[in-house]
Formats: C-alpha cells, sequence, structure tokens
C-alpha cells in the first residue's frame, strides 16, 4: 500500500512537471533611447574641450550630451560662420601653461598642430585644419565670412587668414599674449587684447596693419561692442572689472568694478541681443554677472560653476550657457529668473561654446 501510494504520486508528480509550460520571465522594461544627433530637437550647444582635445556636443533642449569627437590639440576659440553650416575651432601644439606654471617645465611646443579647424556641421566632422599662425588661441570673422582674425598667443600677433585658399594674408606683430579678438558691427576694424601689456591693438582688415594701440586695464581678454559700434566693453581680468571704452576716442569713460580683484576674474563679456545688458564670466569667482548698459553697473548675479570662462547665449536670449574648465561641464542658466535650469557634462576643460539652431 505504500508502494502504491508512492507510485501514484510519483507519476502525478511527473504528469504535474511535464504537462506544465513553464512561466515566461518577467523582462525589465527597455531604457530609453538617450538622444543622438539624429534624434535630437532644437538649438545644439557647441563646446570645445581644451585639455580633452574633443568637440562636445549638447542637447540645449534636454541639455544632454550627443557625442564628443576628437577634434585635435587644444581647441580653444570657436565661432561659426554666418550661414550657421561651418564651425572653425582655434587648435595649438603650444603646451598649457598659465599662472602659477613654470612653463620652462613644460614641452616644447609642437607647431605642426596648430591651425583652424573646419567642422562641417551637417556631416558631424572635421573636413580639414587650415593655417592660424603660431599657437592660434582665439579668433574672429569678417562679416562676409571670408577671412578669420586670428590671435597668435607665443608670437605677440595677429594674423589674417583667407578661408577659401587656406593661407596667411598678413601678419602684424602686437602686445604680448594677444587672446581676444572682435570685429566691429561694421567690419571696418578689428580689437585685438594684448594680455600681458594691458592695451587694445586696433587692426585695419584692408590694409592688415595695426593703426593704433591704447591702454585698458591689466590682463584684458575680450571685447563686446554695442550695435552701433560706438562702444566697446572689455574685462580686465586681474582688475576685476569691465572697462567701458569710447571707441572714436579710444579711451576709458568707466571703469565698472565687479568684485575683489583676484578673487573675481571677469574672463568673457556678451552683448545681450537687445544690448540692455552686458553678461560677464568671473573666472575663480564662479559667477556670471548682468551688467546694465544704460547706468553702467551690474544689477545681478548668479553662481554657475567652477572658474566659468567662454558664455553663449540661446538663439531666442532667454537662456545663458557657460563652459565651467575645472567642473568639466556647461551649465544653463533662465536669465528671466536668473536661475541654474540644467547642468551638462563636457570633455576635459571647456573653454568655449557655440550655440546653434
Amino acid at each position: 500500500m505504500r508502494n502504491t501510494r508512492h507510485l501514484v504520486l510519483s507519476a502525478s508528480l511527473l504528469v504535474a512537471l511535464t504537462g506544465c509550460k513553464s512561466a515566461p520571465k518577467s523582462e525589465a522594461p527597455a531604457a530609453p533611447a538617450g538622444p543622438t544627433m539624429e534624434t535630437a530637437k532644437g538649438p545644439r550647444i557647441y563646446v570645445t574641450d581644451e585639455v580633452s582635445g574633443e568637440l562636445t556636443v549638447i542637447d540645449a533642449t534636454t541639455m544632454k550630451q550627443l557625442e564628443q569627437l576628437k577634434i585635435g590639440t587644444r581647441p580653444r576659440g570657436i565661432h561659426a560662420s554666418p550661414d550657421g553650416k561651418t564651425l572653425y575651432i582655434a587648435l595649438s601644439g603650444t603646451p598649457i601653461g598659465g599662472p602659477g606654471v613654470d612653463e620652462s617645465t613644460l614641452p616644447p611646443s609642437d607647431h605642426s598642430k596648430d591651425g583652424i579647424g573646419v567642422f562641417d556641421i551637417a556631416a558631424n566632422k572635421l573636413l580639414k585644419i587650415i593655417p592660424g599662425g603660431s599657437d592660434p588661441e582665439n579668433f574672429d570673422l569678417s562679416k562676409d565670412g571670408k577671412k578669420l582674425y586670428v590671435s597668435n598667443e607665443d608670437e605677440s600677433a595677429v594674423s589674417i587668414i583667407d578661408i577659401d585658399s587656406g593661407k596667411i594674408d598678413a601678419t602684424q606683430k602686437m602686445g604680448a599674449q594677444p587672446e581676444g579678438v572682435k570685429t566691429s558691427p561694421d567690419g571696418s576694424f578689428v580689437f585685438v587684447t594684448s594680455e600681458a601689456g594691458g592695451t587694445i591693438s586696433v587692426l585695419d582688415p584692408k590694409t592688415g596693419k595695426i593703426t593704433a594701440t591704447f591702454p585698458v586695464g591689466h590682463r584684458p581678454r575680450n571685447v563686446a561692442f554695442t550695435p552701433d559700434g560706438k562702444t566697446a566693453y572689455i574685462n580686465a581680468e586681474n582688475d576685476g572689472t569691465v572697462t567701458v571704452i569710447d571707441v572714436a576716442k579710444k579711451k576709458i569713460v568707466k571703469t565698472i568694478e565687479l568684485g575683489k580683484p583676484g578673487e573675481v576674474k571677469p574672463m568673457f563679456v556678451l552683448m545681450s541681443p537687445d544690448a540692455s545688458k552686458l553678461y560677464t564670466s568671473t573666472g575663480r569667482g564662479g559667477k556670471v554677472v548682468v551688467i546694465d548698459t544704460k547706468t553702467q553697473a551690474p544689477v545681478g548675479d548668479v553662481a554657475v560653476g567652477k572658474r566659468p570662462w567662454g558664455i553663449a547665449l540661446s538663439p531666442d536670449g532667454s537662456t545663458l550657457y557657460t563652459a565651467n574648465g575645472p567642473s568639466n561641464d556647461v551649465t544653463a542658466v533662465d536669465l528671466a529668473t536668473m536661475t541654474v535650469k540644467a547642468k551638462a557634462p563636457s570633455g576635459g576643460s571647456p573653454w568655449g561654446l557655440v550655440v546653434l539652431p
């Protein structure tokens, strides 16, 4: 009886095991696909990463990183062509120095890596590198988009580059450590800052000559013009100020203090689309300061990250983006509320940025 019961139970168990289908395994829901260059909609932010040698692309709507592209050695200055189809990127084979660095300990410069990268936005790739003079750091374009005016930091010079031919038309000596380059609104002259000299050199694009030099403060970095070209704003990094320049007279008419020198180190200046505001990144100050161009005084600021350098505006002018070098990210600031909306990771030490529709 015990054996019979055992056989029945065994048979029943076998039938149950062989007759039942195993339950399907539960599957985790598929993770939503991240944004790509093809799926991203709206403006894109293109960021030069000085240390990693990359161009980071960020979806400005979602603040998600789309791509990181190897672009060349030490990319810094970046500008778009007037038609928005091409990016030009300053590349340099000169090792990174800066305050507190003993340059005698640095490896020699490799000038074979110097140049201006030409990046096709639709194809999403670097097409070629054209000459940009020695150690190109920053630059601007002529109004017709045919010429580049490039600061050559280690040669204390500024070069004029013909884009189509890829040749240097002229190179002029100027004050030491040139950096910021800005073409006037009418294209008739170009301002180039001399960090070490504390001056502005005025370049005549037609003759290729420096026509004037005048003082603007200690370690000037960049330039912003009012739309009529009559006034220029230049940040003096070591003074912690922005100087207001009468362009016709080539003289300082006002000095705007942003904070204690050394604690606030203004790095970049940018005019709002309606010219009512000037935005200034403050480097180790960690903020962007807003200046009212009517009162010529600061009216607000917002903390954005570690050592903000380059800044740019969204196409509609409602959002400001900052490249924060040490924290390797980009911050989006809502200008209506002066609050940080979001941050996006970038590559190694973001330097400059451009925002395109």
